[in-house]
């Protein structure tokens, strides 16, 4: 097994794998910044543990409020022998998702802008290295955007299940064709339960409504159309 060290410096070699992305909501912002952490679905909303989520759901934070995203469909062709869509949703919401360049993030963004037009978005821009090393035993990392529905199962050479999913210690030994072997291989990155000290890592906050940005993150507001110049 490789040195951690050794790990992250070859996962981020790349000048476009220095930072990883998080897709949010504008109006989570608030929430965001007053508990500088980010959760995963279950650490938010524990009540909703197992239930699959159709459209999107506000819950209540302490003062604030977070909207989850809805589960997309999968189709039951995508699923692997044994695992239920269910249960793979369930495993989803245990974690919190990374994006590991920008053109995955813009991607994302315009996807979910497809799902909800007229949604404000925002992107959080994270420092990959420091993140990565200060939470290895917490992340998995995918070969695949593990929550999409394909429209053309048949046509896909993965099935979903928590097998697909990589833990980044044992990056460098996948045995698996459906796991990273390559950093190019990375899709997503996925924390369990939350991240927390958020500002720590925080480099940037892309959107186009600078007055949504909280004041803590002022100064880090770069308009979505910088990403490009940036990258």
């Amino acid at each position: 097994m490789k040195p951690l060290s050794t790990i992250i410096a070859e996962l981020t070699r790349s000048s476009r794998r220095k930072h990883l992305y998080h897709v949010t909501r504008i109006d989570n912002l608030p929430m965001l910044a007053e508990t500088n952490q980010l959760s995963s679905s279950l650490q938010l909303a524990p009540q909703l543990a197992g239930i699959g989520r159709s459209e999107a759901v506000t819950v209540r934070k302490n003062a604030q409020v977070a909207t989850l995203n809805a589960h997309l469909r999968i189709p039951e062709a995508m699923m692997a022998e044994g695992v239920t869509r269910a249960e793979f949703h369930a495993f989803l919401d245990r974690h919190v998702f990374f994006w590991p360049t920008w053109k995955d993030a813009v991607y994302m963004l315009a996807s979910y802008a497809r799902r909800e037009p007229g949604q404000r978005l925002a992107i959080l821009e994270m420092d990959a290295a420091s993140l990565l090393l200060e939470h290895a035993e917490r992340i998995k990392l995918s070969r695949y955007d593990s929550g999409s529905a394909p429209r053309y199962p048949h046509r896909c050479r993965y099935r979903k299940s928590p097998a697909m999913f990589l833990s980044l210690p044992l990056f460098g030994e996948a045995d698996r064709d459906d796991q990273p072997h390559r950093p190019a291989h990375i899709r997503e990155v996925l924390v369990a339960d939350r991240l927390e000290q958020l500002s720590d890592y925080l480099t940037a906050v892309y959107c186009e409504q600078r007055d949504r940005v909280p004041v803590r993150w002022q100064s880090l507001y770069r308009p979505l159309a910088a990403l490009d110049e940036d990258d």
